[in-house]
């Protein structure tokens, strides 16, 4: 299932960006998590990633972890293909 990964990054670690890209890519191919691309952005989310995840629980795991090391914080969301939302309307619509 692909994500779309919103995060902000800790001020104290946005100085050490090889460092954090690092070890979160680290955890996420422990994890199973693939990432498609990273996007940097100006406004409310440092960044805005987009990954391949096994299953929830993992994206869950990364996120849990990305908190407590004190990286930052991310937010995410289930990113569906074009056919799942045309198969969705028509299921409503039945």
């Amino acid at each position: 299932m692909k994500y779309v990964l919103l995060g902000n990054l800790n001020p104290e670690w946005a100085s050490k960006q090889s460092d954090r890209i690092g070890k979160a890519k680290k955890k996420l191919d422990q994890l199973g998590i693939k990432i498609e691309s990273i996007h940097y952005t100006q406004g409310y989310y440092d960044f805005v990633d987009i990954v391949d995840a096994p299953n929830p629980e993992a994206l869950l795991a990364f996120s849990v972890w990305y908190s407590t090391q004190g990286l930052g914080r991310i937010q995410s969301m289930p990113a569906f293909e074009a056919k799942a939302f045309e198969a969705a309307i028509k299921h409503a619509a039945s």
